[in-house]
């Protein structure tokens, strides 16, 4: 979906998403002493209004200008700062070596496009940092519920640490991980690709 396809979606709810951030993502984080934080795709903020509740100095990326003006009003109401940045992902370069931990929940693109987001996400790891990836895996469209499913734009933990090869990054862990869904139909089970990266320190 490009930017104005967007903008509509995010234009007809209150919320498209919750105000709930990514599972996964608070389990990664929690234990992280707060820095800078850059939240890449982050669409109506739930995930960076999280980050800055716990003390991350915050910037939120996203092509959406509505999915933005959410953001910070989802900000506002918690009591919480964001630096927000009306970008495309495809062109975005963020500062070099310029956040602690940098983040890229659900962003889902052709695997030409992947690779070269993710190497700039990589690039903006600051020594010490982490860069998080989750996403609907491959496996997600048979196996699991809800998604994408176009299969072109889902990818495996494999895919993330091969897009990250050579990035001077060094994966802590790449794994399939299942996100228990609540369905009018009772439970489901989705089935997501999650790989954490960590840029060594400067010796």
């Amino acid at each position: 979906m490009d930017r104005d396809g967007w903008n509509q979606r995010y234009e007809t709810t209150d919320l498209v998403w919750t105000a709930e951030p990514n599972q996964f993502l608070v389990a990664e984080v929690e234990g992280l002493a707060p820095g800078t934080a850059l939240d890449l795709g982050a669409g109506e903020g739930r995930n960076a209004v999280w980050l800055a509740q716990q003390g991350w100095q915050v910037t939120a990326v996203d092509f959406s200008e509505i999915g933005l003006g959410k953001a910070e009003q989802l900000a506002a109401v918690a009591g919480v700062e964001l630096s927000t940045t009306c970008a495309d992902l495809i062109g975005y370069r963020p500062p070099p070596r310029g956040f602690d931990l940098v983040v890229v929940v659900y962003l889902h693109l052709p695997a030409s496009v992947r690779k070269a987001v993710y190497r700039r996400a990589a690039d903006g790891v600051a020594p010490g940092g982490t860069l998080l990836v989750v996403g609907h895996d491959t496996t997600n469209r048979t196996d699991g519920y809800g998604g994408p499913q176009n299969p072109d734009v889902l990818f495996t933990p494999d895919d993330v640490v091969a897009d990250l090869a050579d990035s001077g990054l060094l994966v802590e862990k790449a794994a399939r991980v299942p996100r228990p869904v609540t369905t009018e139909d009772g439970p489901r089970v989705a089935i997501d690709a999650l790989v954490r990266a960590r840029r060594p320190e400067v010796r």
